[in-house]
């Protein structure tokens, strides 16, 4: 990344310790600074600050700009809380990105958490209050705090979400509305679903991991890219103003929320076969969950293919360790996939430049007898890659193209 004014920063804003609930008991610093770097970005969340025993590890770090640092690598000061409540007669359960402008600021935060719940049992905690409350008590707090709605279309934890969202930020937040500068896309939509909601149009549409481990598969796999000096300002700046360049995302059928369905049947459809359905469960005769894709058809204000003024461009893009499995026939951490992995790494530096914008001779040359992984990469750039739709906590798969065929 190049130092001034006109650097890039990819930034992955969204990220979780190993203190919290379903995530990799090796996350700690080192582990993540290694890993992001090998990623390609220069900019990670903290995760979960507010907890007593990742707090510690964090002290180690040296602050400048409102960023900590780890040797030359910088972290901001972020965690994620869940908000379980009531609100207009319907039980409500909401997770928000909380983003803090310096550890005096983090302190406070994690001091008024203390004062509604335990910390030490989850690195996102839960609450009873609501997001209005939330809101609120980090305005009066400080002003540089920025509230982010996760991943707000998925089903059980997103503003959004079908089964206990909200139906606008308006709602959800009444009168606070206006302090919500940003939502986050997560796994399962992308800009262009996000686009349909006019009431979006106004926001920030960023894109972050919400990542439960180091691996590359999974932390970066969505983000954000800035520009400009690395200082807690200047994401901020570009965050409140829709300044920020682009963001990168995964195809939203590879999210594990995407098309309706039922997990424990092994059963997925489209929103039109759910209608058809009466949205109930052709196995169980239960109701489905109705996935983000329904989700935003349901909501939606604007047609598919509208596009604000201020909309920004995105990358659609596959982790690289999905494209060489997919071309291995191998398992995400299989030996086979790891050793291809670090190879190209080795040669081209980080995964996004192989992504993005590693030469397709080159590529050819690292991968000499692997045109198949080479026309997967820039199948990949141009998103070219089927995939089937992800449903009920179930990830998408990536298709090879004779798959494709069978299933599409």
């Amino acid at each position: 990344m190049k130092e001034g004014k006109d650097s890039e920063i990819i930034a992955d804003l969204h990220i979780h310790s190993r203190f919290a609930r379903a995530t990799s008991k090796y996350i700690d610093i080192p582990n993540l600074v290694k890993y992001a770097k090998i990623k390609g970005l220069n900019l990670l969340g903290t995760g979960d600050f507010q907890h007593p025993n990742w707090s510690k590890e964090l002290e180690v770090l040296e602050e400048r700009d409102g960023l900590l640092y780890y040797k030359d690598f910088p972290f901001m000061w972020q965690t994620e809380v869940s908000l379980m409540y009531s609100q207009d007669g319907k039980g409500r359960r909401v997770h928000l990105v909380i983003l803090s402008p310096n550890k005096e600021v983090a302190k406070q935060i994690t001091e008024w958490l203390a004062g509604k719940g335990r910390l030490d049992y989850d690195g996102r905690p839960i609450f009873g209050f609501s997001s209005i409350e939330l809101g609120e008590a980090m305005e009066k707090s400080n002003d540089k705090i920025e509230i982010i709605p996760a991943h707000i279309w998925t089903p059980w934890f997103g503003v959004f979400g079908s089964k206990s969202g909200f139906n606008s930020l308006k709602e959800a937040f009444k009168d606070k509305v206006n302090k919500i500068h940003a939502i986050e896309t997560g796994l399962s939509s992308d800009p262009e679903m996000n686009w349909r909601v006019k009431e979006l149009n106004s926001k920030s549409i960023v894109s972050f991991s919400d990542a439960h481990s180091f691996w590359p598969w999974r932390i970066g796999r969505e983000s954000s890219i800035f520009t400009g000096p690395l200082t807690y300002n200047n994401i901020l700046k570009q965050i409140r103003e829709n300044s920020f360049k682009a963001t990168v995302e995964v195809d939203p059928a590879y999210g594990k929320y995407h098309f309706d369905g039922h997990r424990n049947c092994e059963f997925s459809c489209s929103p039109e076969e759910t209608r058809k359905l009466n949205g109930t469960c052709p196995k169980c005769g239960q109701k489905l969950t109705v996935g983000v894709e329904n989700r935003v058809e349901e909501i939606a204000d604007n047609p598919v293919g509208f596009s604000p003024k201020n909309a920004k461009p995105f990358y659609k893009l596959l982790p690289l360790h999905e494209l060489i499995s997919l071309a291995k026939a191998s398992s995400l951490s299989s030996k086979k996939t790891w050793q291809v992995y670090n190879e190209l790494i080795e040669r081209f530096g980080s995964e996004f430049n192989i992504l993005l914008n590693a030469d397709k001779i080159e590529l050819a040359k690292a991968l000499p007898n692997d045109e198949q992984l080479v026309e997967l990469i820039i199948d990949n750039r141009i998103a070219n890659i089927k995939v089937k739709p992800g449903y009920d906590g179930v990830y998408g798969e990536a298709l090879l193209k004779e798959k494709q065929e069978r299933l599409f």
